[in-house]
């Protein structure tokens, strides 16, 4: 498999690969265009930005794309929503500067034969069928409002246990997934709670949205999502592959409103506008399924960790569900056609990742880019005893603890920014060793390497840490973009289309780099040790419970520690005044 492995690459086709380049980068002029056989794209639309990207389905390699970010707000504490209609927007902005750049360099659109769709999971949306107009802004995944909700969910429960519906859906009960946040919307936006008892509201996550969307939206729109996506809905039976009545009713959601559940690799419809109108979209996976795709995790037990906004790793398992005992989801990894039968996951989910960078540089001012934490962090090589845990949305795979908030501590009058950076860096990867322990655990068989790919792992620094924490070699692909790539394999292997073959025999190696451990075993648990004192330390801080003298005012006796000092102080002047009166 040929990668486009120039590191200063931008969007265009290397110099070994590409016509003949100017000097400024700009094609010579050429009558031809350029024949490359069949192209498949990729609609990647993550939690901070969208791309679009366009692969060559003979040789995998990638020939184009272009980025936008994404704004994300915070009304409130906790609270983290996103515009639907600016994520569809940045959709368009992303195909039609893509391919103005393959034109650019003389490569016929027109051979590009199918779309695939990726997506942040379980990001929830309300829309109306009618107007095509969303209802509310979309919640995302990491939104933490629906905690009491998730609290009062629960108690209910016989032992008030989190993992009450984890034999339908593989999934504890949490903030995380999309069938509370829906809930939530229901319960709290009067336009969707009249949206829904009038028949015109349409629920979906972000892969929904898009396509119905780019399928003609109120004009015939496809309403529809794939299997690992509805996977992370909390509503889907992971046996029965479909939507669960029983669930749908305990969460009070009307089943009209969902989207149908196709496999991952079909054609939905075709594109209904623009430059690319009349190609099919023919694969739709949730970013981080697709991700295993893209690093040909086909095989029971290959396993893949994706540095984003937060960290996944997954765990091929094969044709079976595996339940885990130890903190770990079970998910659909991927159907890959509608008579293929579904391959499923354990799945271990880290909220905070490459969120901690965009935290440093926007609400602590203390870098201005990635590349200046690696710097940072690399100009100490330690933390000097200072430990990270970044616990801004609670705390994810293996303890699935709502209440956790996040921690630096270990700070002494030497710490400075560099130290910090450098803790910051390690808490991912101590993260990621929490997950990789708990799979390891639970199939019984450890890895020996872990692959990796996402955003993060351009950072040098973190992937060596990475080897040294977890005491396994690290390998990286030399094309980083395996989430696109896994939905343009889907979509072009997917019946109808074909351009794409995904046979054991058909798939090349991938050209990689890889990090291997230099620290000693001893060295690594000692740290590790200290790091989980520090989780510890998150745990039960924020609470639902409402706190207050009985007349919604809060109590200053509601804090503990500060109710003992104004106790003790009161009973020191009562004595002070009586030994007083007494001389």
């Amino acid at each position: 498999m040929h990668w486009c492995r120039d590191p200063t690459w931008t969007g265009t086709l290397c110099a070994a690969k590409a016509p003949k380049l100017l000097m400024n980068g700009t094609m010579a002029a050429s009558s031809h265009r350029i024949k490359l056989g069949p192209l498949v794209a990729a609609i990647d639309q993550g939690t901070s930005s969208t791309r679009f990207l366009v692969f060559n389905s003979t040789t995998s390699e990638l020939l184009s794309r272009h980025q936008v970010e994404i704004k994300q707000s915070f009304p409130k504490e906790g609270w983290v929503e996103e515009d639907p209609k600016e994520i569809l927007q940045s959709v368009y902005e992303c195909m039609e500067r893509t391919c103005e750049k393959l034109t650019q360099l003389n490569i016929d659109i027109s051979n590009i034969k199918a779309i695939g769709v990726t997506n942040q999971r379980e990001t929830t949306i309300v829309w109306d069928k009618e107007t095509g107009e969303p209802l509310y802004n979309a919640v995302v995944w990491l939104d933490l409002r629906t905690q009491s909700t998730v609290e009062n969910l629960i108690s209910k429960t016989p032992g008030r246990n989190k993992n009450h519906l984890k034999h339908k859906t593989g999934l504890p009960i949490s903030t995380y997934f999309s069938a509370v946040k829906l809930r939530w919307l229901m319960d709290n936006v009067d336009e969707v709670h009249q949206a829904v008892l009038s028949h015109r509201a349409m629920f979906g996550t972000v892969d929904s949205w898009l396509i119905w969307c780019l399928t003609g939206g109120q004009s015939g729109g496809v309403h529809c999502t794939d299997v690992t996506n509805a996977s992370r809905t909390m509503l889907f039976n992971i046996h029965t592959m479909d939507w669960d009545p029983e669930l749908c009713k305990y969460f009070g959601i009307p089943m009209e409103i969902l989207p149908r559940v196709r496999s991952s690799s079909e054609i939905y419809g075709l594109m209904k506008s623009g430059a690319l109108s009349g190609i099919p979209i023919s694969g739709c996976l949730g970013d981080q399924s697709a991700a295993l795709v893209g690093q040909m995790c086909f095989q029971d037990g290959q396993a893949k960790n994706t540095y984003g906004t937060g960290c996944f790793l997954l765990r091929n398992t094969g044709s079976k569900p595996v339940m885990s005992d130890h903190g770990l989801l079970t998910t659909v990894a991927y159907k890959l056609g509608r008579d293929k039968p579904a391959c499923y996951a354990l799945e271990g989910s880290v909220a905070i990742a490459g969120a901690v960078v965009r935290w440093l540089q926007d609400n602590l001012g203390i870098i201005a880019s990635h590349e200046e934490l690696e710097k940072l962090a690399a100009a100490v090589g330690t933390s000097y005893g200072c430990y990270f845990v970044p616990a801004f949305s609670g705390l994810y795979a293996p303890y699935w603890e709502p209440s956790a908030r996040g921690i630096i501590c270990g700070l002494t009058q030497f710490t400075n920014k560099s130290h910090l950076a450098f803790a910051a860096l390690e808490a991912v990867c101590f993260q990621t060793k929490e997950i990789l322990d708990a799979m390891n655990q639970d199939s019984g068989i450890p890895l020996t390497q872990l692959q990796v790919d996402g955003g993060m792992t351009s950072n040098h620094l973190l992937m060596q840490l990475q080897a040294d924490i977890l005491c396994i070699p690290v390998v990286k692909p030399s094309m980083p973009e395996t989430t696109a790539l896994g939905a343009a394999m889907a979509a072009g292997a997917a019946e109808g289309v074909s351009v794409w073959s995904l046979c054991p025999d058909d798939l090349s190696e991938v050209t990689s780099e890889k990090f291997e451990p230099q620290i000693n075993p001893e060295e690594s648990e000692f740290r590790y040790a200290r790091w989980k004192k520090a989780v510890q330390r998150t745990m039960n801080w924020e609470t639902t419970e409402p706190l207050g003298n009985g007349n919604g005012e809060p109590s200053i006796f509601c804090s503990i520690p500060l109710g003992f000092y104004i106790m003790g102080s009161m009973v020191m002047l009562v004595g002070a005044k009586y030994l007083a009166g007494n001389t």
